[in-house]
């Protein structure tokens, strides 16, 4: 589960996809029934699920089976996903099957409860008060039991309050406002099954919250200290004290590749282990035998790197039973080929595509809104969609929106109101014109993305065609590392960024990407009524609220240009006739959501 804050819309590239999710703050949790899924083929499921969360299979007996599948991934980044460095789809695809949370995103984005791990209530509306009450059964696969203890660390590491010796946050954390948003943590014995927690203010996704991930008595021991002085100190917010804990945290898991951690520091609280590491290969679960929950129905999940090109060959000849592919016409109609050997699965996804402005020193659009404008008025997005997305899609629309897709119910609203269709059209002369009155024929714009990404750079071939002849020269910067540690988008070493970000059921997620100083802000764009706008969707339970600072914020990022939303994804993925429960999902958990369901059919 990712953490509130965190954008549940997470950077999706052909490499390297970060984490965030920005999600429907107008139509509340899920997405409107009219967001569609499909799998071709019937009795694709041994039991038919009653709702958009994890079907009930009763009784079962994990199978001694391999089920291979790929998400893209060109490697595994590390246990511990929530740095900046391995906060990513492609981790969490892997991760989230070892580490389980309090809550998961249906197919839909609806929220459901970890029942195996958790039940929690509402205790109070003011203030906002959540009782959680951990199964007496959970307990990590080393036979710790799982207690309140995890859930200090879990509010810890998102806790900006707790700083290091120079002043930055202890704990390297993607998610940073916790410790402002809860501000006494967990309340509850160290070593208890029963904590509560109370929020400062309302908070429209305390579903979601994270409070459960890392171990904590494993960082503790790293820390040299107990588990209950661990929770004393951090409840103190005693930060040298904590300071060696924080250390590992950081960068304790994190080992070259293909070498995980010793098996004593990566224990698992799901319904799957770690088993072994292939560098620039793979990444293989086994069955946790001391999992408290449904077991998995099948015994190993080998998780296999390949390149989206390669994937439906790789399927064909059954080195892969589920593909994930990026969805391309050309893919399509390969599985379509493959007959009824496969079954396809298609449908609407919380996943777009955006080019965002880079507002750091020496970005050629830094400064200058007239350049920006000038920009959006040459980027050929009708043409982007018709050629590369309505073939898979014959619904597909330019999306004009960030927090809203058009397959949801308040997207004309929002739209209407905080967009006048400015840029629907490309018009050359008026960039053109731009370009001369500001004295910036000739301006290099840096194009930066996750490559290799045959889309992406279809896309930006369109848009160097097209805004070339308005006097920018746009340079093609795919580079393998755009999104790596030390690479060009940490940097800064770009002008505009094409990525996606991969929504769920989140309605605040927004708020970490385009809010000033938050963590998935990465080309440093502030406004303080965009601030405010954010702040007060965040802190209200009511729809209404959530559908009026949308509206705000929309034209606010509009009239400044952030960046450029371009099309809502299409989701593509495809597996074996004979793998069963294999479903689509809208959200950024990917096929693998469900994974510890899938069985091969006898």
């Amino acid at each position: 589960m990712r953490v509130q804050r965190i954008s549940k819309a997470v950077a999706v590239g052909a490499a390297l996809a970060l984490a965030l999710t920005a999600c429907a703050p107008g139509g509340g949790n899920a997405p409107s029934e009219s967001a569609t899924t499909s799998a071709s083929g019937s009795g694709t499921n041994t039991v038919e699920p009653a709702n958009s969360g994890r079907a009930d299979l009763g009784e079962v007996t994990t199978k001694d089976d391999e089920i291979k599948v790929t998400v893209g991934a060109p490697e595994f980044i590390g246990y511990n996903s929530y740095t900046p460095q391995t906060y990513s789809t492609y981790n969490s695809a892997i991760t989230e099957r070892v580490l389980s949370g309090f809550s998961y995103f249906g197919t839909d984005g609806k929220i459901y409860a970890n029942d195996d791990m958790v039940t929690y209530e509402k205790v109070s509306d003011d203030p906002l008060t959540i009782k959680y009450t951990i199964n007496p059964d959970a307990k990590w696969s080393d036979g710790t039991q799982i207690t309140t203890a995890d859930a200090v660390l879990a509010w810890s590491f998102q806790n900006a309050n707790l700083k290091n010796a120079k002043g930055k946050q202890l704990f390297d954390s993607v998610s940073a406002d916790l410790g402002d948003t809860v501000p006494k943590g967990p309340e509850g014995a160290a070593d208890s099954k029963e904590f509560t927690v109370t929020f400062k203010n309302p908070d429209p996704d305390w579903q979601i919250q994270t409070w459960i991930d890392t171990p904590a008595h494993i960082v503790a021991k790293q820390g040299g200290m107990s588990t209950a002085e661990f929770v004393d100190a951090a409840r103190a917010g005693d930060a040298e004290a904590l300071t060696k804990a924080a250390e590992f945290w950081n960068t304790g898991w994190t080992t070259k590749p293909g070498t995980l951690p010793d098996a004593e520091l990566i224990p698992s609280s799901g319904p799957y282990k770690l088993k072994s590491w292939a560098a620039g290969q793979s990444v293989t679960l086994e069955a946790n035998e001391n999992y408290y929950g449904t077991p998995p129905a099948t015994k190993t999940l080998t998780f296999r790197f390949v390149d989206d090109g390669a994937m439906v060959q790789a399927l064909q000849n059954k080195d892969l039973d589920v593909i994930n592919p990026q969805p391309t016409v050309d893919t399509l109609a390969q599985l379509k080929a493959l007959g009824d050997a496969v079954n396809i699965q298609q449908g609407d996804t919380m996943t777009w595509e955006h080019l965002d402005f880079n507002f750091r020193d020496k970005a050629a659009f830094k400064d200058s809104l007239e350049l920006r404008q000038a920009f959006a008025m040459c980027v050929p997005r009708q043409e982007i969609v018709d050629n590369l997305i309505v073939p898979l899609n014959p619904e597909a629309k330019v999306l004009n929106a960030r927090e809203v897709f058009p397959f949801q119910d308040s997207y004309d609203e929002v739209v209407g109101a905080s967009y006048d269709g400015r840029y629907d059209a490309v018009d050359i002369a008026g960039a053109k014109k731009i370009l001369e009155e500001q004295d910036a024929v000739g301006t290099k714009v840096r194009i930066g993305y996750s490559a290799p990404n045959p889309r992406r750079t279809d896309e930006v071939a369109m848009i160097k065609s097209s805004c070339d002849q308005a006097g920018f020269e746009v340079v093609d910067a795919g580079d393998p590392k755009f999104f790596a540690p030390g690479g060009t988008q940490e940097r800064g070493d770009y002008d505009v960024a094409l990525f996606a970000w991969a929504g769920s059921g989140q309605i605040t997620s927004g708020q970490n990407i385009y809010a000033s100083g938050k963590p998935q802000n990465y080309g440093q764009y502030s406004n303080k009524d965009v601030d405010a706008a954010w702040e007060r969707l965040a802190t209200s339970m009511d729809p209404a609220v959530h559908l009026t600072e949308t509206k705000n914020i929309e034209k606010l990022l509009w009239d400044d240009l952030f960046g450029i939303p371009v099309f809502a994804h299409p989701g593509l993925s495809a597996s074996s006739a004979d793998i069963k429960n294999v479903r689509h999902t809208a959200t950024q958990s990917q096929i693998v959501w469900n994974a510890e369901q899938w069985v091969r059919a006898e």
